[in-house]
């Protein structure tokens, strides 16, 4: 390669979901030449017109700032990418297989396999999409197999960490970047991709394809135990009478485990730590080593005890039986600042609370249509005092701050009965108890 690509290599995102949407914008606003590939044409037309096809704060003005330089754009042809990247970065989707905890590679593969045909010259393939280890050296062949270009085509693993709701801050300054790599002319690529984050002082971990593949779905792994196990204390909170905020709160001062997931209530959803530990138990099987990880399934089943567990309390305070009671549930999406409803808690509790015979109303200020599409059957609402109308009980399930700064009294004025369930340890339970409504959370006594 001349000198000018290797300090500035042209890019190609293969994939513009989440992930490859945030890192294409991102790394174009960073100075680099970008072009985003999808097959779904109206996300490539929704992109080309300055559209995030999805709500993250920040990225639709770092989408027209990227656009506006002339850095960014997008296609739907490979034969453009290949001829066009020397660094292809690979963030296509690896969800859970239908029926199985196996990860599903069938979009990785497919991508890497319709690629490989026009990569005729040098260049390094990046794959950044969650992996069960091993697919590195497979698709190391499968690339060097198929391509004009042979054994000049590198592969290289650089997962990523982004955080929904925190992805520009997260894609920026990274608080590390992995580099797994099988030559130093690889590493070197990476290093000339990330260059002015590079520079910023982010810590690298340089290793091999394996090691960079087990990264991510062993951090997520433990941030699942840490919040599960919090959850585990909640359950014991409830059966003693003892008070997991206040046990939280003792932990964490404790410098081995720190205050951070150490937070009680519904548990983790979203679209990679559930699906992550099922497919790491998964692939830990299958290598012969599946009594190393049994302990996610535990980690899994504490978690979606939590959300029958809230269903309880809410009948609970609805007298013992949900037949026919008016239920608030706020929120949709997983976490806060996100429209993404994949393996929502929420929304699983909305729907166990309609089965029960409840009389549900949703409302999330971000995740309405997303809702809307995946649970039809589900009513919902235009804003918190509509949802909240004659509720004779409400349930707080996504801890927006929108929903933290409610007014006790305000809202007291147009529910049936002053009753809630804080699903996420989010609410000042002496200020609601003053405003006179019975609170109830999970870990803590009545």
């Amino acid at each position: 390669m001349d000198n000018n690509t290797t300090t500035r290599p042209r890019l190609t995102v293969l994939g513009t979901g989440y992930l490859g949407a945030t890192h294409a914008i991102c790394m174009a606003v960073l100075g680099y030449d970008v072009l985003g590939v999808d097959t779904d044409q109206r996300k490539i037309d929704a992109l080309t017109n300055g559209e995030v096809p999805f709500f993250e704060p920040g990225l639709p003005e770092m989408l027209q700032k990227a656009l506006d330089s002339g850095r960014l754009r997008f296609t739907t042809d490979l034969a453009e990418a290949g001829e066009f990247g020397d660094v292809h970065f690979v963030c296509v989707g690896t969800p859970q297989q239908p029926g199985s905890h196996a990860a599903d590679l069938s979009y990785v593969e497919g991508v890497t396999r319709d690629l490989a045909p026009y990569l005729r010259r040098r260049c390094l393939v990046v794959g950044k999409s969650t992996v069960p280890v091993g697919t590195a050296a497979r698709l190391t062949q499968l690339l060097q197999d198929n391509a004009p270009a042979g054994t000049d085509v590198e592969l290289a693993w650089n997962p990523e960490f982004l955080r929904e709701g925190y992805a520009v801050e997260d894609t920026l300054r990274p608080d590390r970047l992995v580099f797994g790599v099988a030559s130093d002319w690889a590493r070197e690529q990476l290093e000339a991709a990330f260059a002015p984050i590079l520079e910023n002082g982010t810590p690298v971990v340089t290793t091999d394809l394996s090691t960079a593949e087990l990264v991510k779905v062993a951090a997520n792994s433990f941030l699942a135990t840490k919040i599960s196990y919090i959850n585990a204390m909640a359950e014991v909170c409830e059966a003693t009478g003892a008070d997991v905020q206040d046990l939280a709160r003792a932990l964490a001062h404790d410098s081995r485990i720190g205050g951070r997931f150490l937070h009680p209530g519904l548990g983790f959803g979203g679209g990679c730590l559930p699906k992550d530990i099922r497919a790491f138990v998964h692939r830990a099987e299958e290598l012969g080593v599946g009594k190393s990880v049994a302990f996610l399934r535990q980690v899994d089943a504490i978690n979606n005890r939590r959300r029958k567990r809230t269903v309880d309390l809410v009948r609970e305070q609805a007298g013992g039986s949900l037949a026919g009671v008016k239920v608030c549930c706020l929120g949709a999406a997983f976490k806060p600042n996100s429209d993404d409803i994949r393996d929502a808690p929420a929304l699983d509790v909305a729907r166990m609370l309609q089965e029960e015979g409840a009389e549900v109303s949703v409302y999330d200020p971000e995740a309405m249509d997303n809702a809307r599409r995946a649970y039809p059957d589900l009513r919902y609402s235009d804003g918190v005092m509509q949802a909240a109308a004659q509720a004779q009980v409400v349930v707080l399930l996504t801890e927006w701050d929108q929903f933290r700064s409610i007014d006790p009294e305000r809202l007291g004025e147009v529910v049936a009965g002053r009753s809630i369930v804080d699903g996420r340890h989010a609410l000042d339970a002496v200020a609601w108890q003053s405003a006179g409504w019975t609170y109830r959370a999970l870990g803590r006594a009545a």
